[in-house]
């Protein structure tokens, strides 16, 4: 005798719809996690590849380097640090992403009872969780080093939490140039590409030096806020403020809006090239 098998019903309304989708969603997250955790290479990764770059920023290069205003150079660095591996975020998502459409896990998903929705969701989330362990490799490099907020607990906290949504922003734009690229291989090419977008910005000098048109895609840069909003928050060397350029006058505004623009702009395309995937 063969067993009738049960296929859940659609959601109806849009708060179930919701619902579904984040219960769907988090499964994934899950899954993401334990191949992190299965991969202590990946997972070491994380946590060695921020403390080369701060020991090659910090003690290399840094005594080459005049902080505006003055103060320790790797106090200034730090927030660029942190800034750098959100924005590196995009790279971890959109390789996880092509792998898992080119090896027809995505075709698996597709041929369950899931919401659509549900598969970005977990990649974004789950790139979050990979952030942390990553903000958390690189607050101990930075703690070794000499670095440490000034302005109290809330404001550490209020410095991460920039840190955070940058990261969830960026990782929406991983998944779409996933769906994109379709295979690890294109992925792993395209990925060095991002390294650049870190570097114009002020997340390792000053931008007052760079030639007029550069400084202005500098200044714009999201990073570049993300960055000076730490350094704000945080208390540490090299904050801009009034009268400099207009993204940098408020960079936690700056920064919250320019997350918030790159998720209502990427969220939706991201779901809608996953759909058109399967077509």
């Amino acid at each position: 005798m063969t067993a009738a098998l049960w296929v859940p019903t659609p959601p109806k309304t849009m708060w179930t719809k919701l619902r579904w989708a984040v219960s769907d969603g988090f499964v994934l997250v899950r899954r993401e996690l334990e191949h992190l955790f299965r991969d202590p290479g990946g997972l070491a990764s994380e946590i060695v590849l921020p403390a080369i770059i701060v020991l090659l920023f910090g003690y290399v290069l840094g005594s080459a380097i005049m902080v505006p205003g003055g103060g320790n150079y790797r106090e200034y660095l730090m927030p660029g640090i942190f800034a750098m591996q959100a924005m590196m975020g995009i790279g971890v998502t959109v390789t996880t992403v092509a792998g898992d459409l080119a090896d027809g896990v995505m075709d698996r998903f597709r041929s369950m009872p899931m919401a659509r929705s549900a598969v970005p969701f977990g990649h974004t989330v789950s790139s979050l969780a990979t952030g942390l362990v990553n903000f958390a490799g690189v607050a101990v490099c930075a703690l070794v080093v000499g670095w440490q907020p000034h302005r109290g607990l809330w404001l550490t906290v209020a410095g991460f939490a920039v840190l955070l949504l940058f990261r969830y922003a960026v990782g929406w734009v991983g998944v779409l140039l996933g769906l994109v690229f379709k295979t690890e291989e294109a992925a792993d090419h395209a990925v060095p590409l991002i390294f650049p977008l870190a570097m114009i910005g002020n997340t390792f000098v000053p931008t007052d030096g760079m030639p007029g048109w550069l400084r202005i895609i500098a200044d714009w840069n999201p990073i570049s806020a993300v960055t000076d909003s730490c350094r704000l928050l945080w208390g540490n060397p090299g904050a801009h403020g009034a009268g400099t350029s207009l993204p940098l006058q408020n960079p936690v505004l700056t920064a919250i809006l320019w997350s918030v623009g790159i998720i209502a702009v990427a969220a939706p395309l991201a779901v809608w090239r996953y759909r058109a995937a399967a077509r």
